[in-house]
């Protein structure tokens, strides 16, 4: 097993630890969903990163898009039905900056990146914007974090400081 994938799985494992510390001493349900969506996510950048070798990332952000609509299509509709679509106007603007800018436009550079600079090294990366929304979070939102939460970031930190230094073979795909 490469040394990269002993440590991100030894943070995994503690990431978990101390989930389960923080949560009373038990998983639930939403601790397997997080899982899950992470490891979904991490199958989707991957996937993403060599489709964008061959198609262009912008291609690979839109094929995404138009797959997955049909999919989130029932969910929204419930949701919206359940709950309505009352939002103030700053609101809907936000929100579409968010999806255009932030999400659509954003991702293009991200798979480039991907691309170009290799799906293990630029990947490490995201692990990297948790952290940084929970300094900001207590920095401009007055957040209290946790020792244990401190701890997983630094944690986190610390393999992707890890990881940059470790030599990856792009060749083997």
């Amino acid at each position: 097993m490469p040394t990269l994938v002993r440590r991100l799985g030894l943070w995994s494992s503690i990431g978990i630890v101390i989930g389960i510390t923080i949560g009373g001493g038990t998983l639930h349900l939403a601790d397997l969903l997080l899982l899950g969506a992470v490891v979904a996510g991490g199958i989707g950048y991957a996937e993403g990163g060599r489709l964008a070798r061959e198609m262009g990332g912008w291609r690979v952000v839109s094929w995404a898009l138009i797959v997955a609509a049909p999919v989130l299509l029932v969910p929204v509709v419930l949701a919206a039905v359940r709950t309505g679509l009352e939002a103030s106007p700053s609101a809907w603007v936000g929100f579409a900056y968010i999806s255009v800018v932030s999400m659509y436009l954003g991702f293009f550079a991200w798979y480039r990146a991907l691309a170009e600079g290799g799906i293990a090294r630029v990947g490490q990366l995201q692990l990297a914007q948790p952290v940084l929304t929970l300094g900001w979070s207590a920095l401009l939102l007055g957040e209290s974090i946790g020792l244990p939460t401190m701890l997983a970031a630094v944690g986190v930190i610390g393999t992707v400081a890890i990881g940059r230094r470790t030599r990856v073979d792009e060749r083997r795909k």
